[in-house]
């Protein structure tokens, strides 16, 4: 996958991406955007990755995007008709990854970034990692889902307090109101602790990953009834697979299996 603003790679099933422009705190601009959004549907192309991991080159996770900046400083017009907004929207395609996503928030996430994080599935963040929708104050309101997927994850009231009053918040905070699942208690620590993770996810049938993404993200949209209708469907698909007769021969021979995805 051929890129130069989003570097890839690719181990045991994983995918690590990250946002590459550091000099500039790894801010969104058009290119960066298009080229995640091919690397995204590429990933749910690929039967060979099965966890995916987004961090951020330097010291930074994602400190907004240049659609935000410009639009504050006035110092660049950039049309922000609904077809060019929708192109900036990096967090719409990491959310449509359907395989999980871990989040490695290495250092500041605003705006756009905090919205990057938020598509994700899981967030685990250094120390010194910041959070928050600054660009409020200048007038704007989040626009790739941040009004929607805040509340889903910290609650209705606390996400109204950060987004109204346009606070940067820090890891301690982020953690004590679930917004992160984790905080490494040093930096260095955070690539381990989110390697293991992504390894132990990875680990397990690609075909169940995605079919418990699913039952979770559909099912908070949904009815008790609907939502465990949707579990069961989902259920009963995967005795249909290769991957689940792998997991009971594995048992059996008491042994680690070995998945394809099929």
């Amino acid at each position: 996958m051929p890129n130069s603003f989003v570097l890839v790679q690719k181990n045991n099933h994983v995918a690590g991406l990250t946002l590459n422009r550091p000099a500039v705190q790894n801010l969104i601009n058009l290119e960066m955007a298009q080229e995640m959004d091919e690397i995204c549907r590429q990933i749910n192309q690929d039967n060979d990755v099965y966890v995916v991991i987004l961090t951020g080159a330097g010291n930074a996770f994602c400190a907004g995007s240049e659609k935000e900046k410009s639009l504050q400083s006035g110092k660049k017009q950039i049309r922000c008709d609904e077809e060019i907004a929708r192109k900036f929207n990096v967090a719409a395609s990491i959310a449509s990854i359907e395989k999980p996503v871990i989040a490695a928030v290495n250092g500041d996430a605003l705006g756009e970034g905090l919205e990057i994080a938020l598509a994700c599935d899981i967030r685990i963040a250094a120390p010194q990692a910041r959070f928050g929708f600054p660009d409020v104050a200048s007038g704007l309101i989040p626009s790739d889902g941040g009004t929607q997927r805040l509340p889903r994850i910290i609650g209705r009231g606390k996400a109204l307090e950060f987004i109204l009053t346009a606070e940067i918040f820090g890891a301690a905070e982020a953690l004590e109101t679930g917004l992160v699942t984790k905080v490494v208690p040093m930096s260095d620590m955070l690539t381990v602790e989110v390697d293991t993770l992504a390894k132990a996810v990875a680990g397990k049938a690609p075909i169940s990953l995605r079919y418990i993404k699913e039952a979770i993200n559909k099912g908070l949209d949904l009815t008790m009834e609907q939502g465990l209708r949707l579990e069961a469907d989902l259920y009963f698909l995967l005795h249909t697979t290769a991957d689940r007769t792998e997991g009971i021969k594995a048992f059996q021979q008491k042994r680690p299996p070995e998945f394809k995805g099929q």
